[in-house]
């Protein structure tokens, strides 16, 4: 039961960023910094939703003479492109943000981890495309690419898409301006504190 929730409120984000990226909004960017990582999947997206479209066409033609199970399958192909438009969408309408004393780490509708910039130890730019399934580590490809390595001081807790706990301490994911991304987290974390109203 659990499971079926946590898949229909994924599904509804997904749908709902559509709904952001038609009206050119970002899901909680508020007065931060942010920085997409779309941009590397847009391709495979597209490739993902021409397949859809060709299967749908040909099994169309395929069942022409079981009316009822075409117009089954024709809804269920409908549903599935209406679904990786949502995840391209919601890529696209939550990008990674960099605000407050935060670095907001997300991709898609299910992950958004957010990491104190004082627990980050080291941000580097760092191209890799193999990434090994390690403890403590986390991740996010797009386009099996990474482009962006953060070394923690201490673990974050990240929560995986069905709740299980994760303690991470370093961090992989892609940012399709990796260089602006890395230059403004190192500025964030060695601008100084505000002095303090002594007035209260």
């Amino acid at each position: 039961m659990r499971t079926a929730l946590v898949l229909v409120r994924h599904e509804l984000r997904l749908l709902a960023s559509i709904g952001l990226w038609v009206a050119r909004r970002g899901h909680q960017t508020g007065e931060g910094a942010a920085f997409g990582y779309s941009r590397g999947q847009g391709p495979m997206m597209l490739g993902f939703g021409f397949v859809i479209v060709i299967e749908s066409i040909m099994m169309s033609v395929l069942l022409r003479n079981h009316p009822a199970v075409q117009r089954a399958w024709f809804t269920v192909d409908v549903y599935t492109l209406v679904l990786i438009v949502g995840m391209h969408a919601a890529s696209v309408v939550r990008p990674h943000v960099l605000d407050d004393g935060v670095l907001r780490v997300r991709r898609a509708a299910h992950v958004d981890l957010r990491i104190p910039l004082e627990k980050i130890a080291r941000a580097r730019r760092e191209l890799r495309t193999t990434h090994e399934r390690t403890e403590g580590e986390l991740n996010l490809a797009i386009g099996s690419q990474t482009t962006v390595t953060l070394e923690l001081t201490e673990p974050v807790a990240h929560f995986t898409f069905l709740g299980r706990r994760q303690d991470i301490r370093l961090v992989r994911f892609h940012a399709d301006d990796a260089d602006g991304l890395v230059k403004a987290i190192t500025q964030a974390r060695s601008a100084p504190s505000p002095i303090p109203d002594p007035t209260g």
